[in-house]
């Protein structure tokens, strides 16, 4: 199957094939003329690329996963300190949630007043919270730290 009907069965751009193929991902069987052609397998191989990409892996660990001739050889520690990492941040995420949540219906006069509030204010100042950026994106936490940062961190 050439790269046009790959990307339309797939839902993937070109250049993103093409990319993938530089980075080792899939590979192609040959060309016509310029068109680069694709085994029956690329589609379930991208599928497993995408699985991986939507549980925060990276290129480079997926592609330590994926064996040439097709499949994959699952890393279950890296696995689990992916499923460790994102129990984490969900941890996070409720605990912000619950902040904002608690900030909106504070019955203290202002902020600066709400025990909690000011609970949260000593967790940041001491770096117990992560920086907002690494929230959402894949921080490499360890699942000790994991665990040490979430013990630290304040509950409003």
């Amino acid at each position: 199957m050439d790269i046009a009907e790959v990307a339309k069965r797939s839902g993937l751009a070109a250049s993103t094939l093409r990319f993938y193929e530089e980075k080792g991902l899939i590979a192609s069987v040959g060309r016509d003329g310029l068109r680069r052609r694709f085994g029956p397998g690329v589609l379930e191989r991208l599928a497993l690329i995408a699985l991986g990409r939507s549980a925060g892996l990276s290129l480079d660990e997926i592609r330590s996963m994926l064996l040439p001739e097709g499949g994959a050889r699952i890393d279950r520690q890296l696995l689990a300190a992916k499923a460790d990492e994102i129990d984490l941040r969900i941890a996070r995420l409720a605990a912000m949630s619950r902040g904002l949540r608690h900030a909106v219906a504070c019955p203290a006069p202002s902020h600066a007043q709400c025990p909690s509030f000011q609970r949260l204010l000593r967790a940041a100042a001491s770096g117990a919270l992560p920086p907002p950026a690494q929230v959402g994106a894949g921080e490499p936490l360890t699942a000790a730290a994991g665990r040490r940062r979430k013990a630290a961190a304040p509950t409003p």
